[in-house]
């Protein structure tokens, strides 16, 4: 069984939604991540006169206005009219749906604010960017190390999962070297994938899970949601590639299955379904994976 620090760090780098964050700052248990997820009607509302605030009075919006970019002004109007959306959810009462309104505002703003950004501030920020994914990229594939070593994974299987990541790796500081961070970003954020799937895939049946103390089903119910959108990922990854052949296909095709039938078993609050349908979909994905080309436990 796995020590609670080694756990820990699987949680946390196995557990992010958001890939843009480093692993090293993922923190908590699974049932620490979904308290965190639930959306209280006051902070939202405060949230929304905050936003509202950001894209109509705000330097940067000022910026926007002031850089008389097209792509810049269009992108807030877009986030104009997501945030009319989300006024919109929260005075039905849809907290989940406003709240996600808010996050997409946010992040198409953003989208508006580096448009209009003078090509030096854009440029040091597309540095930034990938000085931030590397740091991401090696702490994931420390922990990957550590973690494989210490549930015994034989050499041979760690060198398939570690040797292309070191490799895309090597890639991505040769275009950074270059001045690419645009394209240097991009390769890290393949690699990143691979190995978040692969730490993943160290889960090995039940050991870890009852290491993990699930609260109830329906918290495991999420975690297992979070790993299926990892391997997800992977797979559009190397779809995008042209690496997927029909067999490939058909364990994607099997995985997409059985995932709808699991989050229909949620619905009926049949977690404990869901669970195992959930288990079932990742493992397809991971033999999908597989017969792709790129090795991951499993």
């Amino acid at each position: 069984m796995l020590p609670k620090a080694m756990i820990a760090v699987a949680v946390a780098v196995v557990g992010s939604s958001a890939l843009a964050q480093s692993p090293a700052r993922e923190q908590g248990s699974a049932a620490t991540r979904l308290q965190g997820a639930k959306v209280d009607k006051d902070t939202l509302g405060f949230n929304m006169e905050s936003v509202g605030k950001l894209i109509e009075t705000s330097s940067a919006a000022r910026q926007i206005e002031a850089s008389r970019v097209p792509e810049a002004l269009d992108k807030r109007e877009k986030a104009r009219e997501l945030y009319k959306n989300a006024q919109t959810a929260l005075a039905a009462g849809d907290l989940a749906s406003a709240s996600q309104l808010l996050a997409d505002v946010r992040a198409t703003f953003f989208e508006a604010v580096h448009l209009a950004a003078p090509s030096e501030i854009t440029a040091k920020k597309l540095e930034n960017d990938y000085k931030a994914r590397l740091d991401s990229v090696n702490a994931l594939l420390s922990a990957y190390k550590r973690i494989a070593n210490e549930k015994g994974v034989a050499a041979t299987g760690l060198g398939e999962t570690v040797a292309p990541v070191e490799k895309g790796i090597k890639e991505a500081e040769k275009l950074a070297q270059a001045g690419k961070y645009k394209e240097g970003r991009s390769e890290l954020d393949r690699v990143y994938i691979v190995v978040k799937a692969g730490v993943s895939g160290l889960r090995s049946g039940d050991t870890l899970v009852r290491s993990l103390n699930f609260a109830s089903k329906e918290e495991e119910f999420h975690y297992e949601i979070d790993r299926n959108n990892t391997h997800q990922m992977l797979i559009e990854v190397l779809l995008s590639e042209k690496r997927a052949d029909s067999m490939v296909q058909r364990f994607v095709a099997k995985a997409k299955d059985l995932r709808a039938q699991a989050e229909g078993a949620a619905k009926g609050k049949d977690y404990a379904t869901g669970v195992k349908l959930l288990e079932e979909s990742t493992a397809e994905l991971v033999r999908a994976i597989r017969g792709a080309g790129i090795y991951i436990p499993g």
